[in-house]
């Protein structure tokens, strides 16, 4: 009974001293892998932009697999074993496949994560837009917004840019429905223009149809009296 308690009480202590050496792993291999990404970026040339631009997701990768690596070291085959002791004691060779197995499954299992992580996340977009904007600060030389501890003007200054550019927007729209009108105002006015022509071209000829007429009559008239045909 008392073996139990202390290889449980030494489970425990294993287990907090695997997520605080963790963490501890975590930061060191983020600053190796950030001193190595600066030393390596010092000496890249202007032809190497397509490279620098995958800066940051390669140094997320760089730290996941550091991360990973030490994770595992400190899932050492005698640190699980024993925890496992009297399998261990029956059979060796056993537990050392057990641990192999073990070793495989939880990298895959790792690497999963990982992966679903960066594409449920979208990290290589918001990463590729940290590198633009980072870029765009850069190239600005003013200074970059501060919150000013009011928040009705933070609010206001975060609101104003986004009204303006919508009015901006709904005046050149404006515009352009007004020279639309405009143009189907020219064409109205051209189609009235074209139907009072036509009114005039008809009445004008109705009129010369009418005259025809008459003068005709009276050319008939005039050939064939009516008293020549009296009995």
């Amino acid at each position: 009974m008392e073996e139990s308690e202390v290889a449980t009480s030494k489970a425990t202590v294993d287990n907090d001293g695997i997520k605080e050496s963790s963490e501890n792993q975590m930061k060191d291999a983020t600053e190796e892998v950030s001193s190595q990404m600066s030393s390596s970026g010092s000496e890249c040339k202007p032809s190497e932009k397509t490279e620098v631009k995958h800066n940051r997701l390669k140094l997320f990768d760089k730290v996941m697999q550091k991360s990973l690596e030490r994770f595992i070291q400190h899932v050492s085959f005698n640190r699980f074993a024993s925890m496992f002791r009297p399998l261990y004691k029956k059979n060796p060779q056993m537990m050392e496949n057990i641990h192999k197995q073990f070793i495989e499954e939880l990298q895959g299992a790792i690497k999963e994560d990982i992966n679903r992580l960066i594409e449920e996340g979208r990290l290589e977009f918001k990463l590729n837009e940290l590198d633009k904007l980072e870029r765009a600060a850069k190239d600005n030389p003013e200074p970059a917004w501060r919150p000013s501890g009011i928040p009705e003007q933070d609010f206001c200054s975060f609101l104003m840019p986004y009204y303006q550019k919508q009015e901006a927007y709904m005046r050149l729209e404006l515009k352009k429905i007004q020279a639309e009108n405009a143009a189907l105002a020219q064409k109205v006015q051209a189609g009235r223009e074209s139907i009072t022509q036509t009114e005039h071209h008809i009445s004008t000829a109705v009129e010369e149809w009418k005259a025809s007429v008459t003068e005709f009559e009276r050319l008939v008239s005039s050939l064939c009296p009516a008293d020549v045909f009296d009995v």
